[in-house]
């Protein structure tokens, strides 16, 4: 009798142990499978898009209330949210972004774009976007590639860096060391007094003259920056940090906090408290870009306090978010001058 009971318990110790050893391969390879149909372009993506306008792109897609969503960066402008995202499939994604706009006081218009994306091996991907031409009739069509970008450095311990020489990148004299990005626009920087001025001067008939940006011919890893800025009365200017990154400047004295004021990383990071001067008067900023994390004190004030570059802002000239770049200063937007620009790179 006790025999025959041992040999029951034994059985359904057995029978147990199948079951849990079942329970566990089931959990298991549920993991398997929601890790292979997890969605592939969730995270953080920059582009470079071709053509006549080309440029840099960003692209976050994450999920919200499981639904998908992102917020987008094209060329130009402010990161901002897509008007809709959805799977084609595994390997097929489509963005659409959409703009109102007025051609009249009565009617605003919607433009979308269709952002065809594809995955391109593990970390890449590729596609096309196409919509209305601006301002008028056509069909515009732009192509480009992409990467994942890399994970966001912790957060740099400011006190511990340690800094090379001071580098005058203006001598006050001439633009040596410096060259306008692309050689088709015409260069309003010019030296006067030894301050760089930029005047971008419109014919009253004829044309529209392009005006380009003023780029270092050197580049530049981490770094801290000095210049002095005086902004007339409703103009705008931008100073990019590795050629990557928009400090904004702007005459926006008086204005409500926003991350298109004066020292805000432009659309991205807004500054923690209103440190404008009036225009016309000069301004001091003191920027320092580390491990991808900017801090800028202007005017005394620190504004933004070592805060993540979260990817590139409108404008930038490369979307490699690890490589060294140049500063450039905006020359497209307005009136500015600039002097006593020193850099400091990290050691």
């Amino acid at each position: 009798m006790k025999h025959y009971k041992t040999k029951i318990m034994k059985n359904n110790l057995f029978t147990v142990a199948i079951v849990f050893f079942g329970a566990v391969t089931a959990l298991a390879n549920q993991k398997i499978t929601s890790s292979e149909t997890e969605n592939s372009f969730l995270g953080t993506w920059t582009m470079d898009i071709a053509g006549d306008e080309k440029g840099v792109g960003w692209l976050h897609v994450h999920e919200d209330k499981g639904y998908l969503d992102a917020e987008m960066l094209w060329i130009g402008g402010s990161v901002l949210p897509v008007g809709h995202v959805y799977m084609v499939d595994d390997d097929t994604m489509v963005v659409t972004r959409t703009y109102g706009y007025k051609r009249s006081g009565e009617r605003t218009h919607v433009m979308t774009h269709v952002v065809r994306i594809e995955k391109d091996g593990n970390d890449g991907i590729k596609g096309v976007m196409t919509g209305p031409a601006w301002g008028g009739s056509g069909e515009t069509t732009q192509t480009f590639t992409g990467k994942r970008m890399p994970p966001m450095p912790a957060k740099p311990d400011l006190s511990q860096v340690k800094y090379g020489k001071p580098i005058k990148l203006f001598n006050g004299k001439n633009l040596d060391g410096w060259g306008i990005i692309d050689p088709e626009h015409k260069n309003g920087f010019k030296v006067i007094d030894g301050e760089l001025v930029n005047d971008p001067v419109q014919p009253k008939e004829g044309e529209h003259h392009h005006y380009g940006n003023l780029r270092t011919e050197q580049e530049f890893e981490d770094f801290n920056l000095k210049l002095e800025v005086n902004v007339p009365e409703g103009n705008n200017s931008g100073v990019y940090l590795r050629g990557l990154y928009e400090i904004q400047v702007v005459d926006s004295y008086g204005k409500e906090l926003d991350s298109h004021n004066m020292g805000g990383l432009y659309s991205r990071v807004t500054p923690t408290e209103a440190a404008e001067k009036p225009a016309g008067e000069w301004q001091t900023f003191d920027i320092t870009l580390v491990d991808r994390h900017v801090t800028v004190i202007f005017n005394g004030k620190k504004i933004i306090d070592n805060q993540p570059a979260l990817g590139p802002t409108g404008g930038a000239i490369s979307s490699d978010v690890t490589a060294p770049g140049p500063i450039y200063l905006q020359g497209d937007h307005g009136n500015v001058t600039y002097r006593n620009v020193v850099l400091t790179p990290v050691l």
